[in-house]
């Protein structure tokens, strides 16, 4: 299905399946942050993205897509692979020192960061003036959201942990571009997702291995629930189902929808760690929205 054939509006089948991805990646920083009390963030990020590749490329197998053909794709590959692999290495390290909930509106700065790319990979995606209102006002929301890490309980460790989100969101934000300014822009979703995962499996636990992390040789159930759910619902099965919404729908419909993702993680922090939701915090996450609104129109 090409973009000219795309559903140009949402029906109940895709609502319910993108609602579904929100949930779930609303709750993956709560399950990142409860499994660090068992396992260092540089291998639980590490063996997530192993078996998320795993069951990608056994997916893959069975659907008989091309993964190996040559198609220039291989720089591009490792370019976007390196770059993921840096955004969950901040995301997991980062959520030690902060909470999900500012995690996750800080990482919503990603797509600020793709708008200002863009017109440097496509000429013909130059901002407007109502687009570069949108991107100061979610700047100004990220600097108001900051601030409070001043004269938070947490102190500089979760000024630390902020800072640390900012980053993975900027390096998210580049390994969309990277996607769109190299092969991999016509590569199959799959193989894009497996360049990604294959990569940061290989260099997140190397970067443990290094670091003399423990890897953990009792596994609770607790810890492979949580785990589990991150490895094989999230990194699998949520994002093949987020590719097969962007292969059939307009992607402009989707990017509202995405704004619910922030809000599952609010809810979740608070009810499930107990995190304290400050007035602060909701008004960045406003700002944000309004920003993604006014980017994405």
């Amino acid at each position: 299905m090409t973009a000219q054939t795309r559903h140009a509006h949402l029906d109940s089948r895709a609502i319910a399946v993108l609602l579904t991805c929100c949930f779930l990646w609303g709750l993956t920083q709560v399950a990142a942050k409860a499994a660090l009390t068992e396992i260092s963030p540089m291998w639980q990020a590490g063996l997530r993205s192993l078996v998320g590749g795993l069951l990608v490329w056994a997916w893959s197998v069975w659907r008989r897509v091309p993964l190996f053909e040559r198609d220039g794709s291989l720089w591009g590959g490792l370019l976007a692979g390196l770059l993921f692999a840096g955004e969950f290495g901040c995301i997991f390290v980062g959520l030690q020192y902060t909470s999900a909930s500012r995690m996750v509106v800080f990482m919503y700065l990603a797509p600020f960061i793709v708008a200002l790319g863009m017109p440097w990979i496509s000429h013909t995606e130059r901002l407007s003036a109502r687009q570069w209102g949108g991107l100061v006002l979610a700047f100004a929301a990220l600097v108001f959201a900051f601030a409070e890490g001043f004269s938070a309980p947490g102190g500089p460790q979760q000024l630390w942990g902020d800072t640390l989100a900012v980053a993975a969101a900027v390096l998210w934000g580049g390994t969309t571009l990277a996607i769109r300014a190299t092969r991999l822009a016509a590569a199959p979703v799959e193989k894009t997702l497996l360049y990604q995962l294959a990569v940061s499996a290989v260099a997140l636990c190397a970067v443990a291995l290094a670091m003399h992390d423990p890897l953990p040789l009792h596994w609770s159930p607790r810890l492979l629930a949580l785990f589990g759910f991150q490895a094989v619902i999230v990194s699998f099965a949520s994002y093949l189902a987020w590719f097969w919404l962007i292969r059939h729908y307009a992607a402009t419909k989707l990017s509202v929808f995405t704004l619910s993702t922030p809000l599952f993680t609010l809810l979740a922090g608070a009810l499930l760690l107990g995190e304290t939701i400050t007035p602060r915090l909701v008004i960045a996450l406003a700002g944000l929205a309004a920003g993604i609104v006014l980017v994405n129109r």
